[in-house]
C-alpha cells in the first residue's frame, strides 16, 4: 500500500525523465547553432583580417606566391589563391564531414568552412578557411551525461522535499487520524482535535467533531434506552413467571390448559434471559463493573466447569485441559466469570453427544474447543441475537458479552474452526 503523498512521486518521476529526454536534441540542436555562429564569426574574423594586412602590406607578386605555396604547407586548412578574373560574388558557407590525418591519425571530423572573393592592390583573391566542429556524439555524451545528472538531482530534491512537506504539512492529518484511531466510544467518548492553519484540515476535524458528537449522543440514548427498559421489565416478567407457576400448580387446570400455559413459560424463560444480558451488556458499557484484582484463570475455570457438571454429565461430555503455564489476569473477578462460564455454556450447548471439550491455557491466554460439523461465519459470530444453531432457548447474547469483555480489556477473541473444532481463542 501506498502513501498518498508518494502517490504522484512516479508520475511526476516519469514526466520529469520524459520532459528531460526531450531536450536532449533541442539542447543539442541550439548547441551546435551556436557553436556553427561563432565558427562563422571566427572565419570572418580571419578573412578580414588577411585582407586588412594584404592591404596594408606591399609585396612583390614574386614573393606573394612563394609566401602563399609556403602558407599550403603550414595552414592546411587555410588557403588564399590569386585568381587571374575579378570575381563578385558573396561569401557562401559550407558544413563538411571528411576524414583527416593530423597528427598521422586518420580521424573523421566535421569542418565549418567559408568560401570568399575579394581583390586588394588590383589583385583577385580566393579565401578559403575551414574550421573544426565539436563532434556531434561527444555533444550528445556530454549532454545526456548531463541531463542524467539533474534528473538524478531532480528526483533527490522531489523525495526530500516530499519528506519535509510530509512531516509539515500533513502533521495536523496523522494527528487527526491518531487520535481517531485511539478513540474509544466506551472508555471516553469526548475527543477533540489540534488545531490546523490549513483550510481543508481544520474542516475535516471540525465535521468529524460534529459527526463523533452526533454519534455519542445517539450511542448513549440507546444504551440508556436499553439499561431503562430491561431494568423496568425485569419486575413484570418475575411476576408473569410467578403467576404462570401458579397457575400450573392449579389442581382444577385441565391438560389442555396446562399444555398452553407451558408453552408460555418456554418463550417468557427466554425474553427473560435476554432481558437480563442486555442489562449485563448495559452495566459493561457503563463501566459498572470497575472493581479489578488479580484473577486466575485456572480457578475461575474449575468453578465453572463445578457449576456445569450437570448439563456436562447429560450430554456425555468430556473435558480435556491443558494448561502450560499459570494465568492471571487483572479484572473484574464477575466479569472473568462471565466470560469462562459463557464460553462453556456455548461450547456445551453446541457440542454432540458424548463429544469432547479442550481447554487450553498458556501465558498469552486460553482457547476453548468443542466439535463441529461446519464453520461459523467468523464474522458474525460475536454479534448480538447472532445464533450459531436453531436453539430456541438460545438469547443470543453470550458471546456478545464476551466479546463486550474482552474490548473493555483490551484482549482480542477470536473463532476459527480447525480439523472439526470450533476454537474460541482469547488472548491477552
Amino acid at each position: 500500500m501506498t502513501k498518498l503523498l508518494n502517490k504522484p512521486l512516479r508520475p511526476f518521476a516519469v514526466f520529469s525523465l520524459l520532459l528531460l529526454a526531450a531536450s536532449i536534441p533541442i539542447y543539442y540542436l541550439v548547441v551546435d547553432a551556436i557553436w556553427l555562429s561563432e565558427l562563422d564569426e571566427h572565419n570572418h574574423i580571419v578573412k578580414h583580417h588577411i585582407k586588412n594586412k594584404l592591404s596594408e602590406t606591399e609585396i612583390d607578386p614574386q614573393q606573394l606566391e612563394q609566401m602563399l605555396a609556403l602558407w599550403k604547407v603550414l595552414e592546411p586548412g587555410t588557403t588564399l589563391e590569386l585568381i587571374p578574373n575579378k570575381v563578385e560574388t558573396k561569401d557562401s558557407l559550407y558544413l563538411i564531414t571528411r576524414t583527416t590525418d593530423f597528427d598521422g591519425e586518420q580521424e573523421t571530423d566535421r569542418f565549418r568552412g567559408l568560401v570568399s572573393y575579394f581583390t586588394v592592390n588590383g589583385q583577385s583573391y580566393r579565401f578559403q578557411t575551414e574550421t573544426n566542429v565539436e563532434e556531434a556524439d561527444e555533444t550528445l555524451a556530454a549532454i545526456a551525461a548531463v541531463t542524467v545528472l539533474f534528473f538524478v538531482l531532480l528526483m533527490l530534491g522531489f523525495i526530500l522535499l516530499n519528506r519535509r512537506i510530509s512531516k509539515q504539512v500533513w502533521k495536523p492529518f496523522y494527528d487527526t487520524l491518531e487520535r481517531l484511531s485511539s478513540f474509544d466510544l466506551n472508555r471516553n467518548p469526548n475527543i477533540t482535535f489540534e488545531k490546523s492553519d490549513i483550510e481543508e484540515f481544520e474542516q475535516l476535524n471540525s465535521e468529524l467533531e460534529r459527526l463523533i458528537l452526533r454519534s455519542v449522543s445517539v450511542y448513549n440514548q440507546q444504551k440508556a434506552f436499553i439499561e431503562n427498559a430491561s431494568h423496568e421489565l425485569q419486575t413484570p416478567l418475575a411476576v408473569l413467571r410467578t403467576k404462570l407457576e401458579l397457575l400450573l400448580q392449579d389442581k382444577a387446570l385441565s391438560e389442555q390448559q396446562a399444555e398452553v400455559v407451558s408453552g408460555v413459560s418456554v418463550p417468557l424463560s427466554r425474553m427473560s434471559r435476554i432481558n437480563k444480558n442486555l442489562l449485563l451488556l448495559a452495566k459493561i458499557e457503563n463501566s459498572q463493573f470497575a472493581d479489578v484484582e488479580r484473577v486466575s484463570v485456572a480457578e475461575v475455570m474449575d468453578e465453572s466447569l463445578e457449576l456445569l457438571e450437570d448439563p456436562i454429565k447429560q450430554k456425555r461430555l468430556s473435558v480435556e485441559r491443558f494448561s502450560q503455564d499459570a494465568l492471571s489476569l487483572e479484572c473484574n473477578r464477575t466479569l472473568m466469570e462471565m466470560l469462562i462460564n459463557n464460553l462453556l455454556v456455548n461450547a456445551i450447548t453446541h457440542s454432540s453427544e458424548a463429544a469432547t471439550i479442550i481447554i487450553e491455557t498458556d501465558r498469552n491466554g486460553f482457547t476453548v474447543s468443542n466439535s463441529g460439523k461446519s464453520a461459523l461465519d467468523a464474522n458474525r459470530v460475536f454479534e448480538r441475537f447472532a445464533r450459531s444453531s436453531q436453539d430456541k432457548q438460545s438469547s443470543g447474547l453470550g458471546l456478545a458479552i464476551v466479546k463486550e469483555i474482552c474490548q473493555r480489556y483490551g484482549w482480542v477473541i477470536s473463532y476459527q474452526f480447525e480439523n472439526g473444532m470450533h476454537v474460541f481463542s482469547v488472548r491477552v
